[in-house]
């Protein structure tokens, strides 16, 4: 017998959406559409496509998941009848999440795909003819080549994080996919930030669109953020001191590779904390328990690599370090984009040494501000670190010339990855040098 739900509005009902749905909107506390959910949900129930320019927590998966739910409904017809493609496993995980959250009440079937996990219980779910597949394209593509995925149907194709996709190197495989699609169809397409190569397949793929453009690409206002100038020996000494501060109890910690996030998690579990890794060589079970524990707070600090940076949803997440700065300026807001979520605040602390100085300067530049810098006594560049000047020319570094604009006792509190980013390939991402595999 299924849970009793109450039946008081809420400021959903402004779309008129099916009962089902209102229903699955009102169990899941749902009250107040956010802002791109206002200006995307009547675009999509009138069967436009959509291009939605936003940072990630701001409620897109509401925001595509609503109109294709009650479009679907609108009609009974088995097969796959809407796609769904993300960049990692982590994030088509929670999108499927919460489209079997507002979907409780109908009677539409769904399955995730990616690598990683055997291809046969997903081809035995296939047997069944979901209407709604949600998948990283490079499983989706492996699937449709075997021929036990037929996409000739599709009413709705939603492109989730579509500029994380080309960072992976997906966008051949994506391609491919819309070759197997109808012409006739409605597209959505989300995504962070918009290069060029993002915004020649939107010009290719959406018609007449109705454009949401909530992009900014500064942090959320939510999310007090700074910089920590340290030395490059002294980042392990400097996370311990700031994961011993009382509010810090659950906390993301980004590492560039994979073999550093396993290391450290190991080093923190031998220092007393309750440390998981989230890395590419981990199978799926393994990433499984990894988040499941860490959302159930059986761990507190999760440590990850870019690879997951986007799929992470976790509530409650107040502090994200990046012991290491991300390989782009663009992975920046993606990475502390896990806090300060939903509106709740957050803490973010980026850790920089003096070699950082570049990345720090494009950063500052695509996000429009100054980023503020604290000191923590006891923790400055270390000059050990710093590179010998060239003979006769300029030296190989910056000379860590960061303002100081608090004092240093600060607590982080505020006074007033693009192309190498790590990706997977077949359940085994490269997180290190050069371009990254792609995710199946």
């Amino acid at each position: 017998m299924s849970a009793s739900v109450s039946l008081e509005s809420t400021e959903f009902d402004r779309f008129g959406l099916n009962v089902a749905l209102a229903r699955g909107i009102r169990e899941a506390g749902f009250e107040t559409p956010r802002p791109i959910q206002i200006e995307t949900i009547p675009a999509g129930l009138d069967g436009r496509d959509v291009l939605g320019l936003a940072q990630t927590g701001t409620g897109k998966t509401a925001a595509f998941a609503l109109p294709l739910l009650d479009r679907l409904l609108e009609t009974s017809r088995k097969g796959c009848r809407a796609l769904v493609l993300a960049p990692t496993r982590e994030l088509a995980t929670q999108i499927s999440a919460e489209i079997r959250l507002l979907s409780k009440y109908t009677r539409l079937k769904m399955l995730t795909v990616y690598g990683g996990v055997s291809m046969r219980s997903q081809i035995n779910v296939l047997r069944n003819r979901p209407e709604i597949i949600v998948g990283c394209p490079g499983r989706v593509l492996d699937l449709l080549q075997q021929g036990v995925l037929r996409l000739g149907q599709v009413e709705t194709l939603v492109l989730d994080e579509a500029d994380h996709m080309f960072d992976m190197g997906f966008l051949p495989d994506i391609r491919k996919i819309l070759a197997a699609l109808p012409d006739r169809r409605q597209n959505l397409l989300f995504s962070a930030t918009m290069p060029r190569e993002i915004r020649k397949l939107a010009n290719e793929v959406l018609t007449n669109p109705h454009v949401v453009e909530l992009q900014d690409t500064a942090p959320a206002e939510t999310i007090d953020h700074a910089l920590y100038p340290v030395g490059e020996k002294q980042k392990r000494d400097l996370l311990e001191h700031v994961l011993k501060l009382d509010e810090c109890n659950s906390a993301i910690v980004f590492t560039r590779t994979k073999h550093r996030a396993r290391r450290l998690a190991d080093d923190l579990k031998k220092s007393g904390h309750r440390a998981v890794s989230l890395q590419g060589n981990m199978s799926q079970a393994q990433r499984d328990r990894a988040m499941r524990g860490f959302r159930g707070r059986s761990f507190d600090v999760l440590v990850a690599t870019d690879v997951a940076a986007r799929g992470i949803d976790v509530k409650d997440v107040y502090h994200v370090i990046n012991l290491d700065v991300t390989y782009t300026p663009e992975a920046f807001s993606h990475r502390i984009g896990r806090t300060g979520r939903s509106e709740k605040s957050g803490v973010a602390y980026t850790f920089v040494t003096h070699c950082d100085k570049g990345w720090v300067r494009s950063t500052e530049r695509m996000i429009g501000e100054e980023i503020p810098r604290r000191n923590v006594e006891g923790f400055d560049f270390d000059v050990r670190d710093r590179p010998e000047p060239r003979s006769g020319g300029r030296g190989n570094g910056p000379r860590g010339n960061y303002r100081r604009n608090s004092s240093p006792q600060s607590n982080g509190r505020r006074s007033s990855e693009g192309r190498g980013r790590s990706g997977e390939s077949r359940g085994r991402p490269s997180e290190g040098r050069g371009r990254p595999r792609r995710s199946r």
